[in-house]
């Protein structure tokens, strides 16, 4: 347990993997950023570097000027969404129990 905490701990990795999830396509780094703004770009760095080393989205790197980078959801990301899909529906049922 104390590794899936770790795996998903920050504010931000939540919301990151569930909108690649939801997207399932390639997402650009400026999109990703709108989409779960008021992030830094600091922290998504860092965010999609620690995603992306444990294997649970892919990096694509284009060779372009300005460069273009891509991320996506892999398998192994995907099969989380049943697990946080569990604890939205939790945190909607518990919520107004929460002090």
């Amino acid at each position: 347990m104390v590794q899936f905490v770790s795996l998903i701990a920050g504010k931000w990795a939540i919301p990151i993997l569930y909108r690649l999830m939801v997207l399932d396509v390639p997402v650009r780094f400026s999109e990703l950023q709108r989409a779960v703004s008021p992030i830094t770009q600091k922290e998504l760095t860092r965010q999609l570097r620690q995603f992306e080393a444990r294997g649970l989205i892919t990096r694509e790197v284009y060779a372009e000027v300005p460069p273009r980078v891509e991320y996506q959801i892999t398998a192994l990301g995907k099969s989380l969404r049943p697990t946080l899909d569990s604890l939205a529906d939790w945190m909607r049922v518990n919520a107004h129990a929460l002090v």
